[in-house]
């Protein structure tokens, strides 16, 4: 029993990633606000969120250079919230 909700629970966490990954990059490629930092920010800001999800998932499963690449879109979606926001 304790596996099965546990495969379930990062199931979600795998569908809250995606939805927040799809999020981010609607937001960020949709030439209406490119040009609004508030607008921009939120975007990455869900791209981080998203990529801390994918970081706690690749290290759940042990995937060293899937975290590692995880790790590197969330230090990348961050200074994108800080550049935005500065």
């Amino acid at each position: 029993m304790k596996i099965r909700y546990y495969q379930d629970m990062h199931g979600r966490w795998r569908l809250a990633g995606f939805l927040l990954a799809m999020v981010s990059v609607f937001i960020l490629s949709d030439a209406r606000w490119f040009f609004n930092p508030t607008i921009q920010s939120v975007g990455w800001g869900a791209a981080a969120i998203s990529g801390s999800i994918w970081v706690y998932i690749a290290a759940f499963d042990k995937d060293l250079w899937r975290t590692c690449m995880e790790v590197l879109y969330f230090c990348m979606a961050a200074r994108g919230v800080i550049n935005w926001m500065g």
